[in-house]
């Protein structure tokens, strides 16, 4: 395989329209995997997704241009599943099983394209809305966040010549390859990219997988993005996230379902997976209230993704609670994925190694760490807290409280009521990273 000069494409590029969305399948596996499941049983839920600058000082709207990146998003609408991606998607097998994806299902996925979204400039930021019957609005998100990211990645370049282009992706290169050489070190290592959201741009992004691949072999299962994974070989990574529960808890009559809501979604997604993609994410309320509400059910599911909360405390959290359901711990999976670089992977791997099935989800720091790269300081390439959530659904507003209240969202007093509800009194902010 052929890799791409990008410092020459990104230079040479002058197209009236550069697409950085070119394909339905450029979003991660999970998002899919969920689609099937909302389009099962929850397809006309009406929601509202938003696109949410958790990183404040950086003004999006004062560095990407408005019309360009309303070319983006109308060209991302203009996409369709190939025949080929169509084929592949029936074809493949994921997480050792064929045909996950139920025909009925890829019949409709093959006429879908994504709706129209509400875009408009408040206080220099983009407030970006995406709003309709669920099973269409929601893979808006990865193709939004992938389009603001890239297209703040190239407003940064945009005036860099092309020896100092040369010199920025060469020392990115070199950057990378030293992570990569201190995780190959890690005899027992499993690791995948997560990377699709923030990334610096797309062939970077590809890049970085190529890289991992090589680097790694069998220690990188493969990636959460689609298409990379069909055009490269490799393996598609990826279970849930959190507008699952957070749609469902609209749907509480009252305080009891509400609280019983985290788990309602557990029951829905067993209907049509199994084995390892029966990984909760619990800590859309709060990791600590969801395990002590738990059903005793839930302890038979595979593993458990750790996401908001550090990953020793919150690793150490579930490692007890199996062991006081009865489960052994070294047959169950624990994944991480919240802001991971090198130092926080190297200290959760040396910690629980041996004690659990161990994974790792890499993302932004795999996929945009062009921090100190550039020959000149340039405060554009730092990778910023971006994300695109569910904010409405049923005609309610939506509340993820999370294990780190920096990452809470939803109206202030209805954050409160959710702490009430689920015992959440014990919640910290914690600066983010990404």
């Amino acid at each position: 395989m052929t890799t791409t000069d990008i410092a020459t494409r990104v230079y040479n590029h002058a197209f009236k329209l550069d697409p950085i969305i070119r394909s339905l399948l450029d979003t991660d596996v999970y998002k899919l995997l969920m689609l099937q499941t909302i389009w099962k049983e929850f397809a006309r839920v009406p929601v509202t997704f938003s696109l949410i600058n958790r990183s404040p000082a950086v003004r999006l709207a004062e560095t990407i241009d408005e019309v360009e990146l309303r070319e983006q998003l109308d060209h991302a609408r203009t996409v369709r599943l190939a025949k080929k991606e169509r084929i592949w998607l029936a074809g493949n097998t994921f997480y050792g099983k064929e045909r996950l994806f139920s025909p009925e299902f890829l019949a409709w996925l093959g006429n879908y394209r994504l709706p129209e979204y509400d875009l408009r400039v408040e206080d220099g930021q983009f407030r970006i809305d995406f709003s309709g019957p669920w099973a269409e609005v929601t893979l808006w998100e990865i193709p939004v966040l992938s389009i603001v990211s890239e297209l703040r990645s190239r407003a940064a370049i945009g005036g860099i010549g092309r020896f100092e282009l040369d010199v920025l992706y060469a020392r990115a290169k070199a950057k990378l390859w030293e992570k990569v050489v201190r995780l190959n070190a890690l005899p027992a290592l499993r690791i995948a990219d997560f990377g699709t959201r923030r990334r610096h741009g797309f062939l970077w992004h590809r890049w970085c997988v190529e890289a991992m691949k090589e680097g790694l072999g069998g220690k990188f299962l493969g990636t959460s993005n689609v298409l990379q994974a069909m055009e490269l070989d490799i393996e598609a990574i990826g279970t849930n996230a959190h507008e699952l529960p957070m749609v469902r808890a609209t749907m509480a009559g009252d305080d009891r379902q509400l609280l019983h809501s985290p788990y309602s979604v557990l029951e829905s997604w067993q209907r049509t997976y199994e084995g390892n993609l029966l990984v909760v994410l619990p800590d859309t309320y709060g990791t600590t209230a969801f395990l002590r509400h738990a059903p005793d059910w839930v302890a038979q599911w595979s593993g458990f993704r750790i996401d908001s909360k550090d990953p020793i405390e919150g690793g150490e959290e579930i490692v007890a609670w199996w062991e006081r359901r009865g489960q052994d711990p070294r047959e169950k999976l624990l994944i991480f994925s919240d802001g991971l670089d090198i130092d926080s992977i190297e200290r959760t791997y040396h910690h629980f190694t041996g004690r659990v099935r161990l994974g790792f989800g890499w993302g932004t720091l795999l996929t945009n760490d062009l921090r100190d790269c550039a020959p000149v300081k340039n405060p554009g390439l730092d990778p910023i807290s971006l994300v695109c959530k569910v904010t409405r659904a049923n005609h309610r507003p939506t509340v993820k409280l999370s294990d780190n209240l920096e990452k809470a969202s939803g109206p202030p007093g209805l954050i409160e009521h959710y702490r009430t509800v689920f015992g959440c009194g014990a919640l910290e902010r914690k600066a983010l990273a990404v």
